[in-house]
């Protein structure tokens, strides 16, 4: 698997729907356009969150992927 580069992380482990959303979304909006961030979330509806919240607000869902019971996602803000 290859490694993405990013510029932020953002631990959103333990927390439930919509709590990894609303820190993902608090953290993008203090970040650069094209900045990349990472995101790693327990929720089990962590990936239809973050796909759905990637279609609504145009920013790039780079890579999502379970690694045992934990999600990893690569979020490209979008240019401002």
């Amino acid at each position: 698997m290859s490694t993405i580069e990013f510029d932020v992380e953002l631990d959103a482990r333990q927390l439930s729907c919509p709590l990894p959303i609303l820190r993902t979304k608090k953290m993008l909006a203090q970040m650069q356009g094209g900045q990349v961030l990472k995101v790693v979330a327990t929720d089990k509806k962590s990936p239809d969150d973050f796909t759905d919240f990637c279609k609504q607000t145009g920013n790039d869902l780079l890579s999502a992927a379970q690694q045992g019971d934990e999600f990893v996602f690569y979020l490209r803000r979008r240019q401002i």
